[in-house]
């Protein structure tokens, strides 16, 4: 534990390095950059030696001489620790050279510091072993991530961004503050070792209090609203953090309630494996129908974390039905792709940001031809977008393997168990189907054809500083396909101990893991084969160059390519009413029509129905009280008076 905290302080001091240097900034990047890579390989350090020995141990430290911030690690925290010391050093790396304007030093120097907080808050989370201790380090998480979504707060979109999420943050942190003070109110002790001994009534509303308020941080659908402004609106490597690491807090807050409360009743899984199926459906048919790259990413975050829940819905289930398989599967399909998104979504985000940067638009109409231009970054978004999609031979096909293997190991229960199990394989079906889809969509429009604007057509290859993030998060997507047995026991060892009914038997894992890997390989052995013979086939061949054919049009333009719209169009409007799809109509009233224009977008049906049903009523009902605030100093100290009498009056009573 004491290398730990060691790796935690040194995170704060090189988060606090650039404050005090920010006039010589080339210095506070160079400060920044090593100190907290020394911060987070001290952190990995901690995880693997035997030395440290992280897994079991506990830390307490007094507070204001009332309160106890007490810490422990068990197999979960070590599981979600992973992802934040692997993913947020290489987005360190990837700043140094993304923020590269002399003019913002400040502003630069303050995200430094409030991305290092929140690393330590995420990591902070995870062991935290009380009541306070999780409230204290949550709200860091949340505030820290706040400013940091508000990184261009000139732009009306980004404080709109950043209200939005601060506002869900807040409203989930009530919820599950809420969920601890009726788990508080039973046990009479700020320790989450003693929710186990809440009644059996109370810990359904518990669990349900505190799932509403994680899936609020996690980005569950409808509490997802506020993931596709923030995303856009931050800088490309926090946008990584947050999607790769952070929303995965509410993940880890949803698995240690469950685990804490210790609760086999069927209605936990059941509710959770239908947030997950909705969220997986909906966030990848709302991506499939946006034009903004980074806010495309931002709903397959929601998507993924419907896999996940689904995952851990499955798990819940095989809890309640005393089976083993299904429920060891569903929770290490779970936790994998917990690791695996985190992995393959951050490369996709830092993907995405040297596109922006190198084009200025994050839009994919107005891109194309960016292979050949960026050929580092589209190699290795291409690698991001086959594994997202679940394609062997890269990691999403492994954790999403876990999970179909589970729900196909529950089809032997039966009525409403067994309707939700094949719902819950039509569901991961489709979201595969329209995942594969939509990133055919994003890297055809995008990386391939011919460059739409001059931007596109004038983009190069991003820094060394920026592909090496890419790069090796690119080659670890490819590991976990081809070697996953590792990883696939470490997702095992995720919830070691936390699981009420038995261990799965090892040789089941053995033999998933090995057959997973051969079929890996024999995919990769077919596909370089075919490339072998293609190339000796056309070795002493002469290929003829000439001009596409145009269709009847002599001079072809980038503008007869697909868009991303027309691409989209026709599954989008399979799915409505889900996707409300709005499209402006063009009509042509003169002979000789002058320049028209088309517009189109895909509104989710939650953001709408929040906006309309609660945001517009709500800020009605108020503006009727407006006339209160009236700017009259002597009636509001009245207002205080009257309070204050109201209240003794209530209390002598």
């Amino acid at each position: 534990m004491n290398i730990f905290l060691l790796s935690l302080a040194i995170i704060i001091v090189g988060g606090t390095l650039p404050l005090v240097t920010c006039r010589n900034m080339a210095v506070a990047k160079g400060l920044y950059l090593g100190v907290t890579l020394l911060g987070c390989i001290t952190g990995l350090t901690a995880l693997f030696s035997t030395s440290a020995n992280l897994l079991g141990a506990t830390w307490s430290w007094s507070w204001l001489h009332s309160f106890s911030l007490a810490f422990a690690c068990d197999a979960l925290s070590f599981f979600f620790l992973m992802p934040i010391f692997l993913i947020c050093p290489l987005a360190v790396i990837y700043s140094f050279a993304y923020f590269d304007k002399e003019e913002n030093s400040l502003r630069t120097a303050v995200s430094f510091f409030c991305t290092n907080v929140l690393i330590v808050a995420m990591a902070l989370v995870t062991v935290a072993a009380n009541i306070l201790s999780f409230a204290l380090v949550w709200e860091i998480m949340s505030l820290s991530s706040y400013i940091l979504v508000m990184y261009n707060y000139e732009k009306a979109d980004t404080r709109k961004a950043g209200y939005l999420y601060f506002l869900f943050a807040q409203a989930g942190a009530m919820l599950i503050f809420a969920a601890f003070g009726v788990a508080f109110s039973h046990t009479g002790s700020l320790q989450f070792s003693e929710f186990a001994a809440i009644p059996a009534e109370a810990k359904l509303f518990v669990f349900f209090l505190a799932f509403l308020g994680f899936a609020s941080k996690a980005g569950v659908f409808p509490l997802h609203v506020w993931l596709p402004h923030a995303h856009p609106a931050a800088p490309s490597h926090i946008s990584a953090i947050m999607s790769g690491v952070m929303i995965k807090m509410g993940i880890y807050g949803i698995l240690r309630v469950y685990f804490l409360l210790a609760s086999s009743d069927l209605l936990i899984g059941q509710v959770v494996l239908v947030f997950g199926m909705v969220s997986g459906v909906l966030g990848v048919l709302y991506a499939l129908g946006k034009h903004n790259l980074k806010k495309l990413l931002a709903y397959h975050s929601v998507e993924n974390i419907g896999i996940i829940l689904i995952g851990a819905g499955l798990g819940m289930i095989g809890v309640a039905k005393g089976d083993v398989a299904m429920a060891g599967f569903g929770f290490a399909g779970s936790l994998l792709h917990v690791f695996n998104h985190s992995v393959f979504k951050s490369l996709l985000f830092f993907g995405a940001g040297a596109v922006i940067k190198k084009t200025g638009t994050s839009h994919v109409d107005e891109l194309g031809g960016l292979m050949k231009r960026m050929p580092i970054t589209g190699r290795t978004f291409l690698i991001g977008s086959v594994s997202i999609s679940g394609l062997p031979p890269f990691s999403g096909f492994v954790s999403e393997f876990l999970v179909y293997f589970s729900a196909f190991n529950g089809l032997k229960h039966n009525h409403a168990t067994l309707l939700l199990i094949i719902l819950a394989i039509i569901s991961l079906t489709v979201i595969g189907g329209l995942a594969s889809f939509c990133f055919t969509k994003v890297v055809g429009v995008v990386f391939l054809g011919e460059p739409r604007t001059d931007r596109a057509a004038q983009a190069g290859e991003v820094s060394r500083l920026l592909t090496l993030p890419m790069a090796i998060l690119a080659a670890l997507c490819l590991a976990i396909g081809v070697f996953p047995q590792s990883f696939i026991h470490l997702a095992f060892a995720g919830f070691t101990g936390l699981l009420q009914i038995g261990s799965v038997d090892a040789a089941m894992i053995d033999t998933v893991g090995t057959n997973l890997a051969l079929g890996s390989r024999l995919f990769l052995l077919i596909f370089f084969t075919v490339l072998l013979f293609r190339k000796l086939l056309y070795r002493n061949k002469v290929i003829a160059k000439g001009p596409t054919w145009g269709c009847g049009f002599t001079r072809g333009t980038a503008r007869m390519q697909y868009t991303g719209t027309s691409y989209a169009r026709s599954v989008v409007s399979f799915f409505r009413p889900f996707a409300i799809v709005r499209e402006s109509k063009v009509q042509l009233v003169k002979i000789f029509p002058g320049k028209t224009e088309f517009h189109s977008r895909v509104d989710d049906i939650a953001e709408v129905g929040m906006q309309h049903g609660l945001a517009l009523p709500l800020l009605t009902l108020l503006g009727k009280f407006r006339w209160i605030q009236h700017g009259k100093v002597q009636l509001y100290i009245g207002y205080i008076i009257l309070a204050i009498s109201v209240i003794l009056l209530v209390s002598f009573i």
